[in-house]
């Protein structure tokens, strides 16, 4: 097991560098100039422009950028925001506590509620409840996030007005202690009950799938016909089938984190990384994009080798030497 994880490590590491010099040249090479953009549309001075992109570093050639980044990110240095003018891992670690409680909030409610209906309905399929369960899951996962995102915003907070519109907190109000921790829930609520409601048909149809499969299988066929009884047969042998998949998708979705909510983020304007994200993207925001993604490639390959990990202790079949 130390064996296979140091070398799923490593493999993981030499997938970082990768993508980060892969992103690199594709950055570059996508149209837009962040110092112009920064600069702004009314006649800027070619001089100002110039000192911009020494100040920058992007008066040299894409290699030398490049090599010039990594020596920097090897020395924990990762440059400073074209476009808020500060140092990226500020910016970056300062949003990512709202972005985890967001995508970590939404992501466990929809392995609990999307597993344990899926179970549900696998148990009793053909049912009217599993045909009714079912129904709402595809629609569910028919639904684009954001669409879902505005029609709760009209319901909760324009029609109905229990519930707030935008942020994370009341920045007017200077709450302290349990009223603060209220006020951020309260701001939760939205945001999560629509990364949860997106996500949870993707558990539900896993489950119910796997259940059905395993229920088919001649050994589970066996147990009953020596008289086993049902719910043993499942707590011993179905339910540890379905839990395999699960934590794989689980495992994916904790992989992108970041920017699995950006979406959700700009609806709710919801302070986080995936917000910034896109603020990045849409103003060319190098150094920035650099660091997201870099945070990106790491939380993907290290949630892979726990992926693994997990597996080898839910099912004592699978062992890596």
């Amino acid at each position: 097991m130390k064996q296979f994880i140091i070398k799923r490590f490593s493999t993981g590491f030499l997938a970082v560098i990768a993508v980060m010099i892969i992103s690199f040249f594709i950055m570059h090479a996508a149209p837009g100039d962040p110092i112009r953009i920064l600069a702004g549309r009314d006649n800027p001075s070619e001089e100002m422009i110039s000192e911009l992109q020494k100040k920058y570093g992007l008066d040299q050639p894409v290699h030398i950028q490049l090599l010039s980044y990594l020596k920097n990110m090897i020395k924990g240095d990762f440059g400073e925001s074209i476009l808020y003018n500060e140092p990226v891992m500020k910016l970056i670690v300062g949003t990512m506590g709202p972005s985890l409680l967001l995508a970590l909030t939404g992501a466990v409610i929809a392995l609990i509620v999307g597993t344990a209906l899926g179970l549900y309905a696998g148990q009793h399929y053909g049912s009217k409840r599993d045909k009714a369960i079912t129904g709402w899951a595809y629609v569910f996962n028919s639904m684009p996030s954001f669409w879902l995102a505005i029609m709760f915003i009209m319901i909760f907070a324009s029609w109905l007005n229990v519930l707030p519109t935008s942020g994370m907190m009341d920045l007017r109000s200077n709450y302290t202690g349990l009223p603060y921790y209220t006020d951020i829930l309260k701001h939760l609520v939205l945001p999560v009950a629509t990364l949860s409601l997106i996500q949870i048909p993707t558990y539900f149809k896993i489950a119910q799938t796997t259940v059905l499969q395993v229920k088919s299988e001649d050994f589970v066929t066996t147990f009953m016909a020596t008289g086993m009884s049902e719910r043993k047969i499942f707590n011993k042998y179905v339910l540890k089938n379905v839990l395999l998949p699960t934590v794989t998708v689980f495992g994916l979705t904790l992989a992108y984190i970041v920017s699995g909510s950006a979406l959700i983020e700009i609806v709710f304007s919801w302070p986080g990384t995936g917000r910034l994200m896109l603020d990045a993207i849409m103003r060319r925001d190098y150094p920035l994009l650099m660091g997201i993604y870099l945070i990106m490639s790491i939380s993907i390959a290290v949630m892979m080798v726990v992926t693994d990990v997990v597996y080898a202790f839910i099912d004592p079949r699978i062992r890596y030497k």
